[in-house]
């Protein structure tokens, strides 16, 4: 081992130490001076006023008009343009009953045949109109014991060339299951009619 060599590596350890030793003191006790004076602003006193506040409340009611009584003017009555139909376009053919039962005369303490009492006129469908489709339908149908319609049934429907066409099925329908009837009467008590076949025209006027 080379002795000098580790004698200088020590001494030159010692002087770095020893060196860093005085900086550190050196830096420790230096006088940086005092600070400088630190000028304080002092905001003044910010005084609010007193107002009082006062309600008004208008209790004086609004003067009643002079014509108060006088009638409203009379308004125009609104203008409608009705669809180009013609008023026959939507008739109805007398029914007419398919069953086997005798007709019996009408009477009004007795028995008696049923009569139509309420009969509804169909729509006609927005799409046979802007079409101009022109046609007729067949529905049968039943009369109940209360005067009512059920199990109505499209029969037949054409147009007006004779062919077959459904456009006008569920307006013929919707009108059929509307109507109302006086049920036939037989030995005093009212009874179904089955087979009731009436007819729905549909035309448009020219």
């Amino acid at each position: 081992m080379n002795f000098a060599r580790l004698a200088i590596a020590v001494a030159l350890a010692a002087v770095t130490t020893f060196g860093l030793l005085l900086l550190m003191n050196s830096l420790v006790n230096v006088d940086l001076g005092e600070p400088d004076e630190v000028r304080e602003t002092r905001m003044p006193d910010i005084h609010m006023m007193d107002e009082e506040i006062e309600t008004r409340r208008d209790t004086q009611r609004p003067d009643r008009p002079e014509d108060v009584d006088q009638p409203p003017p009379d308004m125009p009555e609104p203008e409608f343009e009705s669809p180009d139909i013609n008023p026959e376009a939507l008739s109805m053919a007398a029914p007419t009953s398919t069953g086997s039962e005798g007709i019996a005369g009408v009477g009004l303490g007795g028995d008696g045949e049923f009569l139509p009492i309420v009969r509804v006129a169909p729509e006609y469908p927005s799409n046979a109109l802007s079409r101009r489709i022109e046609g007729y339908v067949t529905v049968e149908f039943t009369v109940t014991e209360t005067g009512s319609v059920r199990d109505v049934q499209v029969i037949e429907a054409v147009t007006k060339d004779g062919n077959p066409t459904t456009i006008f099925n569920r307006a013929a329908v919707r009108a059929a299951e509307r109507f109302k009837y006086r049920p036939r009467v037989i030995d005093g008590n009212p009874v179904e009619v089955p087979g009731v076949r009436n007819r729905f025209t549909f035309e448009i006027a020219e």
